[in-house]
């Protein structure tokens, strides 16, 4: 059997130690054949996503922590190299739960077959997965945007947002980003359908957001938190809906995203609603469906950070909550 390595959860973040790459090590891997009904994938990429810090402390969540000691969760996309299921024979392009390392056993139950392949494999993880669907659903079922509302969306070029901004494009709604950077703002507006963006490291960030929304905000698709979301929930218009996507800026470590008034949400009648997007699994397939018609014809386009070697994955993952990374960030395996 080929040689496996993988990172593993080795300790948890502490007041007194903050998150990063410390709590990881690498180790080797002990991965035998498949027994019956099992399937062995070998990882082309791993996919880096913010909630993954969450998981990282033992706290109460949506979902069980890491359990330390074992391979970091993640989703990968790789090929199938050796299967005892009927369902997937050797070749296959899967997306899956793999985590941080090379290969995977599995008996195929988080396995998903790519059909696909007009497509780059690792949009699967990205425009075309998890981020997409997040995206999808929170803008649908929540938001449901109308023709010329103002949209608001924080990490406007993300995994996330990139596809929240094409998406309301289409849908005819006025999109306001919210990014990190003038590189960043440039490209929402020029490529992914904002109509403006914002900076929010710029001193008069307050003063840019007002003249962005003059006529208030209809919805706000929310991936960050702080004190940009607290600025722009008090521009809410009467009857607007709020997405609680992520708080990727606050909340992990114990700091608060201020809400310096709730009573705003009474005042304008406003809904907000955090969601997870695997609640919604039988909306998937609906969702997928559309993302790569849209994708196929040229309309949904993405773009990608890409660390090099499973070795680089620790730092690259720090990296992204702050920001470092420009679109869907992701570990290149092979």
């Amino acid at each position: 059997m080929p040689r496996n390595r993988g990172f593993v959860l080795a300790s948890r973040p502490t007041p007194d130690a903050p998150a990063g790459p410390h709590n990881f090590k690498l180790v080797d891997i002990i991965t035998g054949e498949p027994d019956a009904g099992q399937v062995l994938v070998r990882h082309h990429y791993l996919s880096l996503d913010p909630y993954m810090r969450g998981r990282m402390n033992d706290a109460k969540s949506y979902a069980a922590p890491q359990a330390l000691g074992e391979v970091m969760i993640g989703g990968t996309v790789g090929e199938v190299v050796a299967s005892n299921n009927a369902r997937f024979k050797v070749g296959d392009h899967v997306v899956g739960a793999g985590g941080w390392q090379l290969y995977s056993l599995t008996d195929g139950r988080d396995l998903r077959r790519i059909e696909d392949d007009r497509l780059p494999i690792q949009a699967w993880l990205g425009a075309l997965g998890m981020p997409g669907v997040t995206a999808w659903m929170g803008l649908h079922r929540i938001i449901e945007p109308k023709a010329r509302e103002t949209v608001v969306v924080s990490a406007a070029t993300g995994a996330v947002g990139s596809v929240v901004g094409q998406l309301l494009r289409i849908a005819g709604a006025r999109a306001v980003g919210i990014a990190g950077g003038a590189e960043k703002c440039a490209y929402a507006v020029a490529e992914l359908g904002y109509e403006v963006c914002v900076d929010h490291r710029a001193p008069d960030f307050g003063e840019r957001l007002a003249a962005a929304v003059p006529e208030g905000v209809d919805g706000l698709f929310e991936n960050v938190g702080g004190e940009p979301f607290s600025r722009t929930i008090r521009r809410l218009n009467p009857f607007a809906r709020v997405a609680i996507c992520g708080l990727v800026a606050s909340g992990y470590d114990g700091t608060p995203t201020p809400l310096r008034d709730v009573r705003v949400l009474l005042d304008r009648r406003a809904r907000m609603e955090g969601f997870i997007v695997t609640d919604h699994m039988s909306l998937w397939p609906t969702a997928l469906r559309e993302l790569a018609g849209l994708a196929e014809a040229g309309r949904l386009r993405w773009r990608e950070t890409i660390a090099d070697g499973l070795e680089a994955a620790p730092e690259a993952f720090f990296a992204m909550l702050k920001g470092g990374n420009f679109g869907k960030q992701l570990v290149k395996l092979v």
